[in-house]
Parts: C-alpha cells; structure tokens; sequence
C-alpha cells in the first residue's frame, strides 16, 4: 500500500497531543499512544475497557531509539537480528532513567517491546520523538481488528482517528518471548515457535496460561467474538456456524472455511475475520472442526481455546 504522508501527518499531530490513534501492523491493527504520556497510556486503557494489570506492547522503529529504555543481552540480539522488523515481542529490563509510563508497565521493572514491520507503521515512528504503547485495536477480551473497518465496528468515535493500512497481512498477534533469563514463550502468535528455537539452538520453556497477569497476553479469556464455540467438532448442532480449516465439496450457509487447500498461514489471516462475519450473521454459537496441532496451527488452536472461555 502506498504510504499517504499527510494521513502520517494526521496521526502525528494527535499523537503529539497525547490522543490515541489506530495504527496498521503487519500482525494486527493497534490502539496507539505516547509511550512517554501517561495521559495517552491513560486513554488506551479506558478506551479499551482494558484491566490495569495487562502491560501495554511498545513499538519501536529500531534498537538506536530502544537503547534508550531497556537493556537487553545475546539472545535478544540473535532474534532481533532474524526476525525483527516482525511479529515478535520480547521481554526486557527497563532502564532506571527510561521516560516509559509506568501505566504501560504496571509499575514492573520490565517491558514488552516489537519492531512492526507493516511499512506504514514505520513511517509514522520515523516522524515521531517517542515510542508508541500499541495493544490491539478492539474492545479487551473480544476479537482483534485486522483491517479499518474492524476498529470503526468496536470504537465508533471513541478514538479521534484510523490510519488506514489495509488488511493486516499475519493476521495474528506477535510471539511473545520472555528472554531476560532462560528465553520462555510467554504468548504464542504470528513466528512459529519452532522458528525461535532454530536461532537460539537451546531449550525454551512455556508459561503462555500463569496464575498471575505480569505480561501482555495472558488472560485465560481473550479473542472472544461474544458467543459460544465448541472446539475439535465433528457433529454440529442445528443453525451452528461451523469452522473448518480446509474447503469440502459440500456447499453449506453455515459452512466456513478458513483455506481454500489447507494453509495455516492463510487460515490464520482469515480467523477473526470469520469469528466477526459468524457474528454478524446472527448465529448464537460456533463449532470447530479440528486444527492441526503443528506450526501456526497451535496458535490458532490457542486463540480458539481463549476465545471459548465465556465469561
């Protein structure tokens, strides 16, 4: 997509103002603000209807503007040098002089940070002075917003503007990895795990369902179009939408399919865009055929499992 530099311009200028912007990401679309505000960080929160104890993601351009909050070791740099600018957060230790709201971290000694890659996104923090505090553009625990119109859906007027990007390419959050210490995977999400270990040639531990929020993430009940899905299904209810990963023959209303052939990449970019239509369309529960449990199939398994979790 072509990048329009006076939207850019738009969106720097209510930045600038501590007002909270919607941005395109490569993985999804974000509620953006000041990093260094806290009114800014404030208004993500309320706007959000987000808990206080869920740290914010803050995106940064590149390490040079990075080096100024955090520390970071040998294993931050292998990933970052692999996959950054890309879908993976990392965990690191604040700086004692860093200007990061201590709203975006729940008062912690640690930050969750990412170098988004979607161009559009770059562009805007190369006119801007500071980081930007960027969690998911969409009401907390519901689904995420993959494209303008998914955002203007959850927010209405609430947010002054949408830096159009077009559809999010991933179409899933960012992996996140701890690796302060021994490198754990604290979310799953857009780089295959499998990919990480590759790169760091050691054991990675998980901890993605703790007992207590310390990261981005983590709630046990998140990604929820608002209705009941039954995982893993093979016998659907009378007027249940039904999501499969792969197209049949069959030809069915209620039948929704994620791939044309199968692809998980293609299946993960589709999935909240479907959860969205299902609920659009007026049906009262969901089922799902079975994932495969392998490469970006767990991620998707993973939000399923979140999103199943009805208050």
């Amino acid at each position: 997509m072509k990048i329009n530099l006076a939207n850019i311009k738009k969106a720097k200028k209510l930045l600038n103002k501590s007002e909270c912007v919607a941005i395109p990401t490569e993985t999804v679309y974000g509620l953006a603000g000041n990093a260094y505000s806290d009114i800014a960080c404030k208004k993500i929160f309320k706007i959000k209807k987000r808990p206080k104890n869920n740290p914010l993601i803050v995106h940064y351009l590149n390490l040079r503007q990075l080096r100024n909050d955090c520390s970071f070791n040998e294993d931050f740099m292998k990933l970052y040098k692999k996959f950054s600018p890309g879908p993976i957060t990392f965990i690191l230790n604040l700086k004692r002089n860093s200007k990061i709201s201590k709203v975006v971290t729940n008062n912690k000694n640690s930050l969750a940070v990412r170098f988004p890659k979607h161009m559009i996104a770059r562009s805007l923090l190369k006119k801007l002075k500071f980081p930007l505090a960027a969690p998911s553009a969409n009401i907390s625990s519901k689904v995420s917003a993959v494209c303008s119109s998914h955002v203007k859906e959850d927010f209405g007027k609430k947010i002054k503007y949408i830096l159009e990007g077009g559809k999010s390419k991933i179409g899933l959050e960012s992996t996140i990895i701890d690796v302060r210490n021994k490198p754990k995977i604290l979310r799953l999400g857009g780089l295959d795990v499998s990919l990480i270990k590759k790169i760091l040639k050691k054991k990675i531990k998980s901890n993605e369902n703790p007992s207590k929020i310390s990261f981005p993430g983590q709630f046990k009940l998140h990604y929820s179009p608002g209705i009941p899905i039954r995982l893993n299904v093979k016998k659907i209810k009378y007027n249940e939408a039904y999501i499969l990963i792969k197209e049949k023959k069959i030809i069915k209303r209620n039948y929704f399919y994620l791939s044309k052939k199968g692809d998980l990449k293609e299946a993960a970019k589709n999935l909240y865009i479907t959860l969205r239509e299902i609920k659009k369309k007026g049906y009262k529960s969901i089922a799902v055929d079975r994932i495969p449990f392998s490469g970006l199939g767990k991620t998707i398994n993973d939000r399923l499992k979140r999103a199943s979790k009805l208050k």
